[in-house]
């Protein structure tokens, strides 16, 4: 392969894991290396746990394509992604996707010996839940939990130990985060019927996969706010709540069971504003 072609493949290879989606997690991996400490972290820490947190999402993304390639052809909304369309091989994504496993267990080493312990689980469940819509429809819930890994996992990287605020600081990610994929393949649904997949919308159809998601947002809230409560964090993080709470109703403005059509870049952004949101929020309410 020419020096041409590979330089070529880079950008390729950062649109198809959608790296810049890496903004969607990241800051609740932040609120719970903050959290940990009540305080602003020594660089080192905060470099391997950013690391850690990019190099992880980076394998679960990278599982999701090759795993899924071949479901991905057959369907119309993801058939013009890069394993399918052949823009890049299999090898392109796999190659990466090992030096970033060897990164991610590099970190954890950095970090401390209960990190290091859990990071061959936390890899495995990255790589294997893009298996789980072929036999379960809580395949969406499963999704949400492998976004939920990053604030334990950041928690545990500061002080080298698990505790229950991240637990549920976790729980709310899991929630925010598995409504989004019940809602997002509700795009799928006939598709999926089709080929024998499963998700909350295809388990109970998309009125009902909405009112479930919408649930679960305001579960996730309450769980924040819970977690507020429970370490005593200030004014400002409650600001990011609410904030939050409200880019998530907005959210149910955008898409409707029966209007799909926003489902955009508009719709994908309300991810972004709501992690950024409680970020500040817990800065601010541990800055002031």
């Amino acid at each position: 392969m020419s020096h041409k072609s590979i330089w070529t493949k880079i950008p390729n290879f950062f649109d198809a894991i959608k790296f810049q989606e890496s903004i969607f997690a990241l800051p609740f991996a932040y609120i719970g290396m903050l959290l940990a400490i009540q305080d602003i972290p020594s660089l080192d820490k905060f470099i391997w746990i950013t690391l850690a947190m990019v190099s992880a999402r980076t394998v679960g993304m990278i599982a999701n394509r090759i795993i899924d390639r071949n479901i991905d052809s057959k369907n119309p909304r993801a058939a013009q992604r890069h394993l399918p369309q052949g823009i890049l091989s299999v090898a392109d994504l796999l190659i990466p996707g090992i030096l970033a496993s060897l990164i991610f267990i590099a970190c954890a080493y950095m970090l401390n010996t209960l990190a290091l312990i859990l990071a061959p689980l936390a890899l495995l469940y990255l790589i294997a839940y893009p298996l789980t819509k072929r036999f379960t429809w809580a395949a969406n819930l499963l999704l949400g939990w492998a976004l939920a890994i990053a604030p334990s996992a950041a928690w545990i990287g500061m002080v080298g130990k698990l505790d229950w605020q991240p637990v549920l600081l976790s729980a709310s990610v899991a929630l925010w985060a598995g409504s989004f994929d019940i809602i997002y393949h509700s795009q799928d649904v006939a598709f999926q019927k089709r080929e024998n997949l499963h998700s909350v919308a295809t388990r109970f159809g998309i009125p009902s996969a909405f009112k479930i998601a919408q649930s679960m947002d305001l579960m996730a809230v309450i769980c924040l706010v819970i977690l507020g409560i429970w370490m005593g964090l200030g004014i400002f993080y409650f600001f990011g709540c609410g904030l939050s709470a409200a880019f998530l109703v907005y959210k149910y403005k955008l898409v409707k069971p029966d209007d799909l059509s926003k489902m955009g870049m508009s719709f994908m952004r309300i991810n972004a504003l709501v992690s950024c949101s409680m970020l500040l929020g817990t800065i601010g309410s541990l800055m002031i």
